[in-house]
């Protein structure tokens, strides 16, 4: 039976589009047809991050209105099997999006699919809500940061209050994500350690990803970071993927690298 995810968060920039395709990539990597719905009507990312902006001729709103097929607008990736993309639209509004429509074209998914994530908008607006409305479970990303740390809160109190879930009496599962995370900095007192967000939030921990240079270098180039399998950050994906799938990995990339002499010296670049 097909799960519906929904990536979200309360703070823009935190990393969302770029984990929500890295973690589509990873569960496809693991042999899982997988289809990530961008529901960013008005500034579509994550076709950009897939790097299949070019091919988009249908989106996601063409299909709502009844202008295009599913079947159309579905863009197929051309690194990974079973991967597919459903951009947003550049030109509609958000009004565009209907409780109806979404619910019609998430049920069509579920025939073809095991994974649907809904790369959602930073927020609380219509987009935001509509993504988390038929989720069965949310990944919520932040930063250690307060304010994307208070803005995640607040959007955990929408996930238990304005889902289908919520209305049923059921609960949507919650997974934290903790991206941008630097070691250092956190002994410097610069961002909040990993114990204060998760003492925040009181929600279990899916993945920390570490700060790393590598995750901007390949959005840059149209590649999920998780294809880099040398970066930390792309290991650090691979652990998120792998206890999404139930699996047990202990946790990396939350203390500071210990290193000798010769190996700092020998080190190369940044991961």
């Amino acid at each position: 039976m097909a799960k519906v995810i929904v990536m979200t968060s309360g703070k823009g920039g935190v990393g969302k589009t770029t984990s929500c395709a890295s973690i589509g990539t990873g569960l496809a990597l693991r042999g899982h047809r997988c289809v990530m719905i961008d529901f960013d009507v008005g500034l579509r990312n994550l076709d950009l991050i897939m790097g299949c902006e070019r091919r988009v001729v249908y989106d996601f709103i063409n299909v709502i209105q009844g202008e295009a097929t599913l079947n159309q607008a579905l863009i197929q990736d051309k690194r990974v099997e079973g991967l597919y993309i459903l951009p947003a639209s550049q030109t509609k509004d958000k009004d565009c999006l209907t409780l109806e429509g979404v619910e019609q074209v998430i049920e069509q998914l579920k025939a073809d699919f095991d994974f649907i994530l809904c790369d959602s908008p930073a927020g609380i607006e219509r987009g935001a809500l509509l993504a988390m409305y038929f989720a069965d479970e949310a990944i919520l990303v932040t930063n250690p940061e307060v304010s994307s740390v208070r803005d995640t809160d607040r959007v955990i109190g929408l996930l238990q209050a304005k889902t289908l879930a919520a209305q049923e009496g059921r609960k949507v599962k919650e997974h934290l994500l903790l991206t941008r995370y630097h070691p250092g900095r956190v002994e410097a007192g610069e961002m909040l350690s990993l114990e204060d967000v998760q003492d925040i939030l009181a929600i279990d921990l899916l993945g920390l990803v570490p700060e790393s240079e590598q995750v901007l270098t390949a959005s840059n180039k149209g590649l999920p970071v998780i294809h880099e399998t040398a970066s930390h950050a792309s290991q650090a994906y691979q652990d998120t993927v792998a206890r999404l799938l139930g699996e047990e990995r202990p946790l990396r990339f939350a203390q500071r690298e210990k290193t000798g002499f010769f190996s700092r010296v020998f080190k190369g670049g940044s991961k």
